[in-house]
């Protein structure tokens, strides 16, 4: 890794001129995406005036980096944003249209954070950090930068292709401080990095004199289920409260619409038609 750009080289495909296909092909081969301009300059401003004056905790490892989970229960704009609807509409591509939330969290990077070691989120068994949210087999998080991403400032982090790994390296409870082929990744506020779970990524120290600031929403397709159902169900008072278009993304954590431990070799009704498995979904326009 050059020693003079200690948070990895620069990616800097041109974001904003890919086509659907384009971007689906760069968020399963690579592991992620960057979309520009995905929130206007109005609602950065409106979202950091909301979380600005939440309270958050430290993280175990720095003081300098902050969070708050389960955001989107603070404020109705807060939850607004799970049906945001240029999101939405590459979520479906990219996962379909049965889609389960499973959370909302604000991060805030200060000067002097030291940096998020490399890790992935997909864990096939649960962990610790993640409970048995992680065992998930799919899940996109969108990150939301409400702060330019530079390289001085936090930027994103991640080891292209790494979730394709077969090799023991890749083995998803593993951490690292570092890879010498790690991409730094620098973008304007309101650009969004949706991530592949099983990606290994991070972020880069805050070596400059202003905070990095972020909106993570997570995601899975319905049939994705984890590993045990051991994940809390969302409060139903709270959930009741939410609109509708909301509320049809608050199903049980747990559920597992579409699975079948039984099913047969033969099944009745199979389809010969699956647009989400063409290879031509990469030529969408």
């Amino acid at each position: 890794m050059d020693s003079s750009n200690p948070a990895g080289r620069n990616a800097d495909p041109d974001w904003g001129a890919m086509t659907m296909g384009e971007r689906i092909r760069h968020l399963e081969v690579e592991g992620y995406l960057v979309v520009p301009d995905l929130l206007s300059a109005e609602e950065i401003a409106r979202l950091k005036t909301l979380v600005a004056p939440m309270e958050t905790k430290a993280a175990d490892y720095s003081d300098k980096q902050r969070g708050r989970h389960n955001i989107h229960w603070d404020h109705p704009d807060l939850a607004e944003l799970i049906a945001h609807p240029p999101t939405l509409r590459f979520l479906e591509q990219v996962i379909g249209e049965d889609i389960i939330f499973h959370g909302a969290v604000y991060a805030l990077s200060m000067p002097g954070h030291p940096g998020i070691s490399l890790h992935t989120d997909g864990q096939p068994y649960g962990s610790q950090i993640f409970g048995f949210a992680g065992s998930c087999p799919v899940q996109i998080r969108v990150l939301y930068y409400l702060d330019d991403l530079t390289p001085d400032v936090s930027p994103f982090t991640v080891v292209p292709r790494s979730h394709l790994s077969l090799h023991a390296d890749a083995n998803p409870y593993t951490r690292y401080s570092g890879h010498p082929e790690q991409v730094a990744v620098s973008a304007k506020a309101g650009s969004a990095v949706f991530l592949n779970h099983r990606c290994f990524h991070g972020n880069g120290p805050n070596v400059g004199d202003r905070d990095r600031s972020l909106l993570a929403y997570l995601y899975r397709p319905a049939w994705a289920g984890p590993v045990e159902a051991k994940i809390d169900p969302w409060p139903e008072d709270k959930v009741a409260a939410l609109p509708n278009h909301i509320r049809r993304f608050f199903d049980d954590p747990n559920t597992r619409r579409g699975f079948d431990f039984n099913h047969p070799n033969k099944p009745a009704n199979m389809r010969s038609e699956a647009p989400g498995i063409s290879p031509s979904r990469w030529s969408k326009e």
